[in-house]
């Protein structure tokens, strides 16, 4: 360990790096870059196109729409494609507000940025009622306090919650929180960034009226995502500029994204309960695995309840060692991060965490892991933590 804090192991310039942050992003599936390559190459038309080229690939558009959409069992005409997460969050948020007259906005402080920083954009700038449902100790919403202020609102609400927590893992019961909307005439939107892909989702029976995923969060491409929209709710176009997505998208579809998605949730559905036993395994096995060797480790979020299978948070005891621990784990060829892989440049540390417990004697590292992974490289972790705190 050096003067400054920095652990440098004395084989940093041959070890392997272990991945352990596939919350951010996971690998692309050979698989699915297979079916993509020839909409990279000779398939390359416009599907705004009438020719041949452009028949081609508005083909293969609505082929993965259809195959998207039965996976999700949900109508073909309910499911559009976006840029990703991101766009879909900003989408429904803006629709609720501009075409379903809501006036009065339901979310938490723990949701993605997507979401915190569209309420709270509506709030500032048209002037949006905004509402944070209390979350009990272990990170969950606190159903009471949300029936309370559906309750309580004068005003059309919207309702924005996320099934999974990208950093503590915990699962919303969406059936629960749709059914509270359905009963006080609520907007319902939940992101699903990090469960479609992951878990079996049945629209036509889930009381929701918008839902969003991201192809790279299941071994898909980066850049594209769906938008559900429940047949249901008439809204207008986000982003304008032509008739694409059925007039709903403006922009050029991405093709080969598209192509890609769908092969990526495909193949995710296909293994899916043979892939969440095994990643819950070595989950669960990590963290045995940290309580046996290093003294007061813990966890954070509800580990041992209703948890998304993929994501493993951490909580080290602030020490002179551990302070650095981020950077050291990357130094020695560990990747993890402290919370979402789109604030991590800021260097603000967790809002979820800050949200939950804000110890700031305890140092949160968040390990999420994908089918790849394996025990091996977690005792490697152990190994390396051991020597760094």
């Amino acid at each position: 360990m050096s003067a400054n804090g920095i652990f440098l192991s004395k084989t940093t310039t041959t070890l392997k790096r272990i991945y352990f942050d596939n919350a951010a992003t996971t690998a692309l599936d050979k698989d699915v870059l297979d079916v993509m390559l020839p909409y990279l190459t000779e398939k390359f038309g416009n599907p705004s196109s009438i020719y041949s080229y452009g028949r081609e690939t508005r083909l293969a558009i609505e082929n993965a729409r259809k195959s998207v959409a039965k996976i999700l069992n949900a109508h073909p005409g309910e499911i559009f494609f976006t840029s990703g997460g991101t766009e879909s969050t900003n989408t429904a948020v803006t629709a609720a507000i501009h075409n379903l007259g809501c006036r009065h906005i339901i979310s938490s402080e723990i949701e993605h940025h997507a979401t915190l920083h569209s309420v709270e954009h509506a709030h500032s700038k048209d002037k949006i009622r905004l509402s944070n449902v209390r979350l009990l100790p272990d990170g969950h919403v606190d159903m009471a306090h949300l029936r309370e202020l559906l309750a309580n609102s004068s005003e059309r609400c919207l309702v924005s919650l996320m099934h999974a927590n990208n950093e503590i893992g915990n699962l919303l019961d969406i059936h629960a929180v749709g059914n509270l909307c359905k009963e006080f005439d609520a907007i319902f939107h939940s992101d699903t960034v990090q469960t479609v892909g992951h878990y079996a989702f049945d629209l036509r029976h889930t009381p929701v009226h918008f839902i969003n995923g991201s192809g790279h969060k299941f071994h898909g491409p980066k850049g594209v995502g769906i938008l559900y929209i429940n047949e249901n709710v008439k809204i207008t176009p986000f982003i304008h500029g032509g008739a694409q997505e059925r007039n709903m998208r403006a922009g050029t579809e991405n093709v080969y994204g598209i192509v890609g998605f769908a092969k990526a949730l495909e193949l995710a559905t296909e293994h899916m309960e043979e892939h969440s036993k095994y990643i819950n395994d070595l989950r669960m096995y990590m963290m045995d695995q940290l309580k046996q060797h290093i003294p007061g480790v813990s966890h954070n979020g509800d580990l041992y309840g209703r948890s998304l299978y993929t994501v493993l948070n951490v909580s080290f005891p602030k020490t002179e060692k551990s302070e650095m621990l981020l950077f050291n784990l990357d130094i020695n060829g560990i990747c993890a991060s402290g919370g979402s892989a789109c604030t991590s440049g800021a260097d603000a540390g967790s809002h979820v965490i800050r949200a939950i417990n804000s110890d700031p004697n305890r140092i949160a590292v968040r390990f999420s892991f994908a089918k790849d992974n394996t025990k091996e490289e977690i005792d490697e972790v152990i190994t390396r933590l051991k020597e760094i705190v």
